[in-house]
């Protein structure tokens, strides 16, 4: 019986999700004609959409911050991955417009496939080519200010309960080459809520929790060091994995 009802929340959080994304159709519409002139208005149709799909179905948020963040500055935002909920939780946390780098296969769903072609950056991980070019383009969005968020285990892995899987360099080299701090972003349990597309266990309502912990400078590290530099990060993240009661 538990298992129905959490297959009959995914599917409502799904129709959510296709409702409200109709509803701001018309003027995310109009934004997409001039993507680089309207950045910031989609991004915040983006969020909109995200966080009042997830409102509708009972899932809420909170976040404990280590320090203050200053948004006006530009950041390369790494997250752990577990849930298609980890950008509502990411929307939700940052107050600032950002791109997301994403598996290319986003581009293929009809309510993702807009932003795709807008404002986040598609990448195909088996082409080394397109990565090369998504990498190349998250580069340009960081020179003009644009912040990043990206996945830095590189995908969602079959394990369950899920675990931090070691990351991906490509994150830390872009932070070393442009000089842009690292912002560690650790969700403790959108999985248990949702885990990955719920396709297997369904979803539920409930609170996700997560720590942002303080911005992390590239200054001193090379490509030399990279691994260190990655290793720091990890082991950051990984001290705050567990689940743990915010105030």
């Amino acid at each position: 019986m538990v298992r129905i009802w959490k297959k009959a929340h995914r599917i409502c959080y799904f129709s959510s999700v296709l409702f409200f994304f109709i509803l701001f159709f018309p003027v995310l519409y109009f934004f997409t004609r001039k993507p680089l002139k309207y950045y910031h208005q989609i991004a915040c149709c983006r969020k909109w959409i995200s966080l009042l799909s997830a409102y509708c179905v009972g899932i809420r948020f909170k976040t404990l911050y280590e320090a203050p963040i200053d948004w006006s500055k530009t950041y390369i935002l790494c997250a752990n991955h577990t849930s298609v909920l980890d950008i509502t939780t990411l929307s939700h946390i940052c107050h600032q417009s950002f791109s997301f780098l994403g598996k290319a296969e986003l581009l293929k769903n009809p309510v993702t496939r807009i932003f795709f072609k807008t404002i986040d950056i598609p990448v195909d991980r088996k082409s080394k080519i397109a990565s090369f070019r998504a990498f190349k383009k998250a580069t340009q969005n960081l020179q003009v200010g644009k912040s990043i968020v990206i996945f830095p285990e590189g995908r969602i892995d079959d394990s369950y309960p899920p675990v931090l899987h070691k990351f991906k360099s490509g994150p830390f080299r872009m932070a070393i080459e442009n000089n842009i701090p690292i912002i560690p972003i650790v969700i403790h349990n959108a999985w248990d809520i949702f885990w990955d597309d719920g396709r297997r266990n369904g979803s539920k309502p409930g609170k996700i929790y997560s720590t942002v912990l303080s911005p992390v400078s590239p200054e001193g590290y090379t490509e030399e060091n990279l691994e260190d530099f990655q290793e720091l990060i990890y082991e950051k993240m990984k001290s705050y994995w567990e689940i743990k009661k915010l105030s």
